[in-house]
C-alpha cells in the first residue's frame, strides 16, 4: 500500500505538522510515559490507524513496556494488569475518542475517576494528548499511511 498524500513532503504539510508536533511536546512531561502511550495506543485500536499502533507499540516496547500489557490493551476491563490510574486514563480515552458513536460524549463518571487519579495539569494533558492521538490517527487514516515500517526515533 501507498499513501495518497505525502504528509512530510510539501512545505505546508510540514509547517502543520510542526505545530501539531510541538503542541504534543508541550503535554509529554506532564504524565507518566506509560499512561501517554497506553491512551496512544487505545485511540489508535479504535480508530484503526495502523501507522500509530506500529510506532507507539514499539516506543511502548523500547520504553520497558511489557508484551503482555500491550497485548491487553484493547481488553483492559478484563486484564488485571493495569493500575486504577491508567484503567481511568483507558476509560477516558475510550469515551473521548469514541463521540460520535452516540455515546453522549464522556460521562461524568469517566470525568469524576480521571479527577481522582489525575491533578489539573494531568488531566489538561490527558484531554489534549487524546485529542491530538485522533488527530493524528485521522490524518494517517485519511492519507492510508502504511505501517510496519516505523523504527523508534525516527523522527527525532
Amino acid at each position: 500500500m501507498e499513501a495518497r498524500l505525502d504528509m512530510f513532503a510539501g512545505p505546508l504539510a510540514g509547517k502543520f505538522l510542526r505545530h501539531i508536533n510541538s503542541a504534543a511536546k508541550t503535554l509529554e512531561s506532564s504524565l507518566p510515559a506509560t499512561t501517554q502511550e497506553l491512551v496512544k495506543i487505545r485511540a489508535s485500536q479504535i480508530n484503526g490507524c495502523g501507522f500509530c499502533l506500529d510506532m507507539h507499540t514499539k516506543d511502548a516496547e523500547k520504553a520497558g513496556e511489557t508484551a503482555l500489557r500491550l497485548n491487553l490493551i484493547a481488553a483492559w476491563r478484563e486484564a488485571e494488569v493495569f493500575t486504577d490510574a491508567e484503567r481511568a486514563a483507558l476509560e477516558l480515552t475510550e469515551q473521548g475518542t469514541r463521540i460520535a458513536d452516540g455515546s453522549g460524549g464522556v460521562s461524568d463518571e469517566a470525568w469524576a475517576n480521571a479527577a481522582e487519579h489525575y491533578d489539573e495539569d494531568q488531566l489538561t494533558a490527558l484531554v489534549g494528548l487524546i485529542a491530538l492521538i485522533n488527530m493524528y490517527n485521522r490524518l494517517n487514516v485519511i492519507v492510508r499511511r502504511p505501517a510496519g515500517d516505523y523504527v523508534p526515533g525516527m523522527f527525532g
